[in-house]
């Protein structure tokens, strides 16, 4: 396994572009399942989750690749394996997302319960109660979700019991070959949902309420070709603004949506970083000290849990007292026990981690535990005197599209160690 070795106290200045989404390019390429015919996926970012989504539409029967243009198309039109199997769903939640598509095209499909970063439980139910009040039989049996709708699916009103990002995307996605009007209520309002939506009315479909916690859809018989760009990642940008907030740098983003991120923006403002829009994205200077400050975890457009880790590592050098709130997962603070070993102060009381800001960061050996959590030490190791090393970066490359790149081209000083 690859590993990181870091040597921090330079502060970061140039300009970076942010990434396509991978939270936005997975379910849109699951999209591609729902038409016979070729789609064209652009501005997906090269990442292991990616790559395990294209082998999952193979293994399907379907032909998927990246062109030397970066753009990726699939053709599903001999797609005919209606399985998507453990191995595979094991090293990837969204892989459920497959179970949608699966059901609206061919009125049945058999998928893995599925896997991924070990945050905590992330139970699939509203997914399965949502396939079920569209008239799909749901039988669970030797780790398998076996769904099938001998009759087509139909429309049904469906009320999430809580906001759920892939339970919306994968009932939206069966919901538009349905037979009549489905409407969804308390729906996910990420951005990533809604690119999600809008390139399923690219292909035809006739979704309404986007961006909101409504979506009203109207079922089509058949959908055409996709052919669409992802929107740039949200927490690759969040994670690069809180790298150049930690080091005190100066660094331009290009491709970033501030609107995508008002309560982190917000928070990061609070702790004394400026943060100017231009033409192409966003400006991100430190003048002066971290200040501390206080985050609660929620739904869009509340503060995103995927950026708490990130934040947790300004927390450990600023001054004054910080806490981080997580409501969304039970098990996301893996991360501060490594951050203890850099030396930082951290307390955890239940839900709530209390930090206390240190003068400096001590460089250490670390190891990645999730996705988040191994850019939190990342960034940790950005402003830590002397060298860290992260091992088992394995999850970084899942999420991140060649951070140490656009890291070094900012100044900093970071290697990879193959082993």
């Amino acid at each position: 396994m690859d590993k990181f070795i870091i040597h921090g106290g330079a502060a970061l200045a140039g300009t970076v572009r942010v990434s396509g989404s991978k939270n936005a390019a997975l379910p849109i390429l699951m999209a591609s399942i729902l038409n016979g015919s070729t789609s064209v996926i652009k501005n997906a970012p090269d990442v292991w989750d990616v790559d395990t989504t294209l082998r999952l539409l193979r293994q399907l029967g379907a032909q998927a690749e990246r062109g030397e243009d970066g753009a990726i198309r699939i053709d599903t039109e001999e797609l005919n394996h209606l399985e998507a199997p453990y191995d595979l769903v094991k090293t990837m939640r969204a892989s459920v997302l497959t179970l949608g598509p699966l059901l609206a095209r061919f009125n049945q499909a058999k998928v893995s319960l599925p896997g991924g970063c070990a945050i905590g439980a992330r139970p699939v139910d509203q997914h399965l109660k949502g396939m079920s009040e569209l008239g799909a039989e749901i039988v669970l049996a030797h780790g398998y979700i076996k769904a099938r709708a001998p009759r087509r699916l139909r429309g049904a009103r469906i009320v999430f019991d809580t906001p759920t990002v892939g339970g919306t995307e994968n009932v939206l996605m069966a919901a538009v070959l349905a037979r009549g009007i489905t409407v969804l209520q308390n729906c996910a309002r990420e951005p990533e949902v809604c690119d999600l939506a809008n390139a399923l009315n690219a292909m035809g479909a006739k979704i309404s309420g986007i961006g909101t916690t409504d979506l009203i859809i109207e079922g089509v018989d058949e959908l055409k070709p996709l052919d669409w760009s992802i929107i740039p990642d949200r927490i690759e940008a969040g994670t690069l603004i809180a790298a150049a907030a930690v080091t005190g740098g100066d660094v331009t983003l290009e491709d970033c949506r501030p609107e995508m991120l008002t309560a982190m923006v917000k928070k990061v403002s609070e702790m004394g970083v400026l943060i100017e829009e231009t033409p192409k994205g966003v400006r991100v200077r430190r003048p002066g000290a971290l200040k501390a400050n206080s985050l609660t975890t929620g739904p869009y457009p509340g503060f995103p849990t995927d950026m708490q880790a990130q934040l947790m590592a300004l927390m450990t050098v600023a001054e004054g007292q910080s806490t981080a709130t997580e409501t969304i997962f039970e098990n996301r603070f893996m991360h501060v026990g490594e951050l203890q070993r850099m030396g930082a102060d951290i307390r955890l009381e239940g839900k709530t981690a209390v930090v206390r800001g240190v003068p400096k960061l001590q460089g250490a050996s670390v190891m990645a535990t999730d996705l988040r959590a191994s850019a939190c030490l990342v960034l940790a190791g950005l402003v830590a005197e002397d060298s860290t090393e992260i091992s088992r970066i394995y999850h970084l490359d899942r999420g991140y599209e060649r951070l140490e790149e656009k890291l070094r081209d900012l100044g900093a000083a970071v290697e990879r160690i193959k082993e």
